[in-house]
């Protein structure tokens, strides 16, 4: 309705109408929530009123709290939704949320404020903020166990799951939902209620367990909750203060609930993990502003095309014809199409089953992916995608095969994880339609696309990638070109830390579990098998010469054929159809007598060692990456390792944990573990730099390039 924030009003046979207007998504800011309480206090003041009806501009009814606001300081003059739902909660006139489109968070907390609520068929509605690391704080946690029942409740607001208007309906949720106009219905509701309950607060309700349990199950449902979330200094700090707000809907009088949730609401807002978790938030919604960027209209890809039918190449065709984008995949060997083919077929089904799609959905998503052997058939692709075997060569055969084939105006990318992208520009004619599209396997899956521009690489073209990645439903974080990107760059140092500890005698089972007890979903050597040693194996080679390690580990296990899963050994032994990782003490003699060929002395190492080693040789790297400006930022490098490798969000990434730790630490670290270990830990000009002035990384984000050489 209008570029100004507002709240409309408008009356209709004793009804008033208040419409939230704030553009984009209506937030309930400290700024609107001032204005909505007084149109709310206006008409419980109208004596020709008899009923509210709250509903939102813009086809959606409110995304909830400005996650801004987070940060300010509450005053006594601060007027937030809270103080909105408490004049709806001590008000005369009965109140009805009309929702359209979206009600998360505080704005679901206002709909449950009111008496009814009524929903489109396109509403959904949640209470995401354990997502934040926090938990509802405006009377969300009080309510909703009353409304639907405390288990019921506690599983909700623990997923931070959204509910469609059917399901949120069959819950109890929403009283009704409907086809044609919300606002109409919700006045409808309101004027049948004048005549039958008009008031009818969730507050006064009695909290019921659910699931068909007596209220003397509550201790045994609490105790169990505490135990099913992680410890809270492993990222479960919010869960559990979610869990004791719940119970206090049960054990204390309404009031008193508001208040316990209250104090538990502002221990989340100060905690640690809920700063991580904003910060990965607004790193996240950063990510399309990209410093120097000419303003340029994506192109349009209604149509792509795919070198390669392996795993990758089908997932990524997969990924394409999800977002609704037909895609025609290239693959000359035969058995390889049947292959993927298989994988397209198994994956949709799968969607059936599990209920995410329709058996004619997923028809016509299968159907949406052509494979042939023919790469005439890509001619009029708007973007081509390489996904062939990593090795620079042939994918320069490829690109100059394609750009004689692929008409002009079209854009060619590869799928290349480490490999240069300026070197496969040179062979094409059209370097400014040329970029990397690194997805990360399985690629129908993971959210995380690095996208990778060249010198040449044009604004549009740019634009339309990170368009793309909107499509695509990624998360896409611009690179510039360099060996492995950000990722696998700062993997390789990684990797390398982890394959040095067990070179000096710890275990590769020891090593995975203390970096998983830090909080990755899971440990390097895992990763390594998960992947395939062979591609760390390739990985090595193209960079030029350097070892993981000391030793030639690598080298030995790829000759072996102990590639990982694939091949049922690699760091770990697995029984066969299984992925769990068994303990292989033969791979540790191998690190046994490879470091011992080298005269490399067993030693003992702390868990905080280990992870000291693992994370600061990300940290370091990162700050490198950052500073000869791979990197566009440090919320660029957090996101990139928390969708991308398992990073714990909690901790907000490898550059938000330094500033958590301390740089100067951090720097005191590295600069020990260089005089202990070597000089592949001299620090980065950009560590030190901010270390010395006892900086952070998330003050030094847009200048790091010149501050590196300051």
């Amino acid at each position: 309705m209008s570029a100004v924030p507002a709240v409309h009003t408008r009356d209709e046979d004793g009804v008033r109408v208040l419409t939230l207007d704030n553009p984009p998504v209506n937030a309930l800011s400290f700024a609107f929530s001032e204005g909505l309480l007084a149109t709310v206090r206006a008409a419980e003041e109208d004596a020709d009123v008899r009923a509210v009806v709250v509903t939102g501009a813009n086809g959606i009814f409110s995304g909830g709290a400005d996650v801004n606001d987070f940060n300010t300081e509450i005053t006594p003059k601060t007027t937030t939704i809270r103080d909105v739902i408490a004049a709806i909660e001590t008000g005369r006139k009965t109140y009805v949320g009309a929702i359209d489109g979206t009600a998360l968070g505080g704005a679901l907390e206002l709909a449950l404020a009111c008496d009814y609520r009524v929903g489109t068929q396109n509403a959904k509605v949640g209470l995401p903020e354990i997502k934040l690391g926090l938990i509802p704080g405006a009377g969300g946690t009080q309510r909703l166990p009353r409304l639907i029942g405390a288990q019921p409740a506690l599983e909700m607001m623990l997923k931070g799951e959204s509910v469609k208007a059917e399901e949120a309906k069959k819950r109890g949720l929403l009283d009704d939902v409907v086809a044609g106009d919300v606002i109409a219905a919700a006045i409808a509701h309101a004027q049948r209620a004048f005549e039958t309950a008009p008031k009818r607060r969730v507050s006064e309700r009695k909290v019921e367990i659910g699931a068909g349990l007596a209220a003397f199950a509550l201790p045994f449902v609490v105790a169990q909750a505490h135990k099913m979330v992680p410890p809270e200094e492993k990222g479960g700090f919010a869960a559990h203060k979610l869990i004791d707000a719940v119970a206090a809907s049960f054990e204390l009088p309404f009031p008193r609930g508001l208040a316990r949730e209250f104090r538990l609401f502002e221990e989340c807002v100060r905690s640690a993990p809920s700063f991580a978790l904003r910060h990965v938030f607004f790193a996240e919604r950063e990510l399309a502003k990209i410093p120097g960027l000419e303003p340029a209209e994506p192109l349009q890809i209604k149509s792509a095309g795919v070198m390669g039918a392996g795993t990758m190449g089908t997932g990524i065709a997969i990924t394409f014809a999800n977002a609704g984008i037909p895609v025609t995949v290239v693959e000359p060997a035969d058995d390889q199409i049947e292959r993927a083919k298989q994988m397209v077929f198994g994956m949709f089904m799968h969607q059936v089953q599990r209920g995410r799609l329709t058996q004619e959905e997923a028809w016509t998503k299968g159907r949406s992916i052509v494979f042939t052997a023919d790469r005439a058939e890509l001619a009029n692709c708007d973007l081509v995608i390489e996904a062939v075997f990593e090795n620079l060569a042939l994918k320069k055969e490829v690109f100059a095969g394609l750009d004689t084939i692929v008409r002009r105006d079209a854009i060619l990318a590869s799928n290349t994880s480490t490999l240069d992208i300026d070197e496969m520009a040179k062979v094409t004619q059209r370097p400014e339609r040329f970029l990397g599209l690194h997805f990360f396997a399985p690629a129908n899956i993971m959210k995380l696309l690095e996208i990778i521009r060249g010198p040449q690489t044009s604004a549009q073209t740019l634009a339309t990638a990170i368009k793309l990645a909107k499509t695509l439903r990624k998360v896409g974080v611009v690179s510039a070109n360099a060996f492995g990107f950000i990722g696998n760059r700062m993997l390789f140092d990684y990797a390398r830390e982890a394959v040095r500890l067990a070179e000096e005698g710890i275990a590769p089972y020891r090593v995975d579990a203390v970096i998983k007890d830090f909080g990755f979903a899971m440990g390097p050597f895992a990763m390594f098998d998960l992947s395939g040693i062979d591609v760390f194996w390739h990985v090595q080679q193209g960079a030029g010469g350097q070892t993981l390690g000391r030793t030639q580990i690598i080298d030995r296990l790829y000759n072996e054929k102990r590639l990982g899963q694939k091949s049922g050994r690699g760091f770990y032994k697995y029984a066969q159809r299984s992925r769990d990782p068994q303990r292989d003490e033969e791979v540790e003699r191998l690190f046994a007598q490879e470091a011992a060929s080298l005269h490399i002395a067993p030693r003992a190492a702390s868990d905080e060692e280990i992870v000291k080693r693992l994370v600061y040789a990300l940290i370091n790297r990162g700050a490198e990456l950052l500073g000869d400006g791979v990197a566009l930022r440090p919320g660029d490098i957090d996101i990139v390792y928390i969708y991308g490798y398992g990073f714990p969000p909690h901790h907000g990434g490898p550059m938000w944990y330094a500033d958590e730790v301390g740089v100067r630490d951090v720097y005191e670290d590295v600069l020990r573990f260089e005089r202990e270990f070597g000089e592949h830990w001299r620090p980065s000009p950009l560590l030190a730099e901010i270390a010395q002035r006892r900086g952070t990384f998330a003050g030094a984000a847009l200048d790091a390039r010149d501050l590196a050489h300051a």
